[in-house]
């Protein structure tokens, strides 16, 4: 998804200088786990030759992939949560996971553990019923079998749930490398989608999943006692929106100062370094470390 550069600016930054630190109980946390321990399971059951499998994918692939065939017309309705920790590759399982990390754990700050697992399953399923309805409706041009797979619907949510919450956040496009606020991101992808789904190019299935997950995370966001069926506190439970806001400025002020704590402690090694064998025994990454340190220096001065 994206990420960007150390320095922090009126919402804070997400990258390096804004490293989330999960609890062990929190749900991201146990999403992470989930969605590399499925992954990881199914590559092993499909080298090992397991029955089941199908193609290059593993049994776990076979029984937990949505699809309009299997969903709608066989009644398989786990497959609405399944799907949702499934990947296709690496890539697909990196790229969702890293997002899922940087962003989660302020959408579950926000809404609370259990409030945020609904929220987030709620958009998975969301995606699912999107990819279904765009292609009852004529628009997503496929077929009832092709299968649909990964945390992207999910995410999305979160997505436009931080863009919400922290809109003036700033971040970083990966491709290409533009920084700009959570908000403009979000929405800078909610339109690729709609492209790619108007004009059937690309990954078109995956990208009306998208914007289900999208669409869902919106409303979510703004009516959070929709989801209070689920319980548990957050920063939204029996608060004003000025409330809010102060809590959550007080979260990602906290969140810089621990990472501007880390970020000093990793200077002064590297100048210990540099004090005993010399700059030129510097890694690349230490290198760029103390440059960003000295031009943060440079600016605050």
């Amino acid at each position: 998804m994206a990420w960007q550069d150390r320095t922090y600016h009126s919402q804070g930054s997400v990258g390096a200088g804004f490293i989330p630190r999960l609890r062990g109980r929190s749900v991201v946390f146990w999403l992470l786990v989930i969605n590399v321990a499925v992954f990881a399971g199914d590559a092993v059951l499909s080298r090992m030759g397991v029955a089941g499998a199908i193609a290059e994918h593993g049994p776990l692939y076979s029984v937990g992939y949505f699809s309009a065939q299997t969903v709608i017309q066989q009644g398989q309705i786990w497959r609405l949560i399944t799907f949702q920790f499934l990947h296709a590759d690496l890539g697909h399982i990196f790229f969702n996971m890293l997002g899922l990390f940087f962003f989660g754990p302020m959408v579950e700050g926000y809404l609370g553990s259990r409030r945020f697992l609904a929220f987030y399953l709620l958009c998975g399923v969301a995606g699912a019923a999107a990819y279904v309805g765009l292609w009852l409706a004529g628009i997503l041009i496929t077929q009832a079998w092709i299968p649909l797979i990964g945390a992207s619907a999910g995410l999305f949510g979160i997505l436009l749930a931080g863009a919400k919450i922290a809109p003036d956040m700033k971040v970083m496009l990966l491709f290409p490398p533009i920084p700009l606020s959570l908000k403009a991101m979000a929405w800078i992808y909610v339109g690729i989608g709609v492209y790619m789904v108007v004009t059937a190019g690309g990954n078109a299935g995956g990208e009306a999943a998208h914007l289900g997950g999208a669409a869902l995370g919106f409303l979510l966001i703004r009516k959070p006692g929709l989801l209070n069926f689920a319980g548990g506190r957050g920063l939204t439970t029996n608060l004003g929106p000025s409330a809010r806001r102060g809590r959550l400025r007080r979260m990602l002020e906290d969140h810089r100062h621990k990472s501007l704590q880390r970020e000093e402690a990793e200077v002064d090694r590297i100048l210990d370094k540099v004090h005993k064998q010399g700059l030129h025994n510097l890694t690349e990454r230490e290198k760029r470390i103390l440059q960003r340190a000295t031009k943060r220096q440079r600016l605050s001065s």
